[in-house]
């Protein structure tokens, strides 16, 4: 009985190890990479930052092996046009640390930025991975999303797109689904919810999620859904707000609550329990 399970393991590891990258070497380069764009966490390095890339460059040369089938070029050619983009993605994360500092009263420095806020991080692995998404790469793009999803409770799927100076404030409970389309200049809070009106399998090569246009925020819990719904450059979406339509440039949009006053003190249910 055993036996026959244990082959059967045996043909899935081999089956898996020439299509799926290690999950854990590809966490491994996520941190590597962020820490070598920004050696806030760990400041001592026996490498220069030459020598360092070209390990980087190695590593991600065999995470794309097992994908080689599925690339438009060699792992080696890929792995060499990614860091092609490195200066430009570096760039578009210092203006992300910037928003990051000038829309958050609590910041004291970029530096504390790069090296405590969850949201750039998440938003570091997000630029990475989608940089690998356009070029084409499969599933590992996933992995490091997934990855920092885990360490931060932000999810923001790699083939979303995102525009300059994006600011997550806390972030816990953020979800940016696949064809989210964001402007520049965007700041979103917690519990926020970019997604899709419907799940159906059949819709998985249309646009299912909202298009935030320029200089927008989003308060804390807000979800916007439907691939149609448009918020327009310059709005204003309040906490706790549910919308799966579009609203027109400079709208506000505030959830009311319902306030009712009762006529006697509260009474405590009986085996009322936290």
């Amino acid at each position: 009985m055993l036996s026959s399970f244990f082959l059967q393991l045996e043909e899935a590891r081999v089956l898996y190890s020439q299509q799926v990258p290690s999950v854990v070497r590809a966490n491994q380069f996520a941190d590597g990479l962020f820490h070598w764009l920004f050696p806030v966490s760990d400041c001592e390095a026996d490498l220069s930052v030459s020598e360092q890339q070209a390990v980087l460059e190695s590593e991600l040369v065999q995470l794309l092996r097992p994908l080689s089938s599925k690339l438009s070029a060699s792992p080696e050619a890929v792995a060499y046009s990614f860091f092609q983009q490195i200066p430009t993605i570096y760039a578009a994360l210092m203006e992300d640390a910037e928003a990051f500092y000038r829309n958050d009263p609590a910041a004291v420095s970029i530096v504390e930025v790069l090296a405590a806020y969850p949201g750039f991080k998440a938003i570091g692995i997000y630029r990475v991975a989608h940089q690998l998404h356009l070029q084409g790469v499969p599933l590992l793009p996933r992995l490091l999303s997934e990855y920092v999803h885990g360490q931060t409770g932000i999810d923001i799927h790699p083939s979303a797109t995102i525009g300059r100076s994006f600011f997550i404030d806390h972030g816990t409970g953020v979800v940016i689904g696949a064809t989210t389309i964001i402007g520049n200049e965007v700041r979103i809070y917690q519990g926020v919810t970019l997604g899709a009106l419907q799940v159906d399998k059949s819709l998985a090569t249309t646009k299912r999620h909202p298009t935030i246009e320029d200089n927008c925020v989003i308060y804390a819990n807000s979800t916007i859904l439907g691939g149609s719904t448009i918020i327009g450059h310059d709005s204003v979406i309040g906490g706790n707000t549910w919308l799966t339509s579009s609203v027109a440039p400079y709208s506000v949009v505030v959830h009311q609550p319902r306030i009712s006053v009762r006529s006697k003190p509260f009474e405590e249910p009986i085996n009322f329990v936290i």
